[in-house]
């Protein structure tokens, strides 16, 4: 074990900034979220704790489900996919499995459908059953 007298405060930004980091996204039942992320979204698990994880590969990185008596009280965006150019077809995707979109006033930026517009950027925001808050963007 690494002393907190070993790593000054610049190593260990340094350690965090080259490190991998994982979402966790919260939800009150398991069973639901996994129809969810499996069945509607299509990500595979890759590992899991019975019935209070499941973790799932995206990318070149993982984020954890998780069962929590808190889920559903974060009223931000807990997650985001970077799709680049293909976001009209993965918005179409999502709508053709049954994702309903969430539509926000937001300053700087317009509506095109489901599609939120600023600039170069495009950004599409949707729940899961718990209430997450995840959208899919240009990047």
């Amino acid at each position: 074990m690494i002393s907190s007298d070993t790593l000054n405060p610049a190593s260990i930004a340094g350690c965090l900034s080259e490190s991998d980091a994982v979402a966790n996204l919260a939800v009150r039942d398991i069973k639901l979220a996994r129809h969810f992320y499996e069945e509607v979204l299509g990500f595979e698990p890759v590992d899991r704790e019975g019935d209070e994880l499941i973790v799932y590969r995206s990318g070149n990185s993982v984020f954890n489900v998780y069962r929590s008596d808190y889920a559903g009280t974060n009223r931000a965006t807990a997650m985001t996919w970077t799709v680049g150019d293909r976001i009209e077809d993965v918005v179409e995707a999502l709508r053709a499995k049954g994702i309903a979109f969430e539509h926000y006033d937001l300053p700087g930026m317009r509506r095109e459908g489901d599609l939120h517009v600023a600039g170069d950027m495009k950004v599409a925001w949707f729940k899961d059953p718990d209430g997450n808050i995840l959208n899919v963007v240009t990047g």
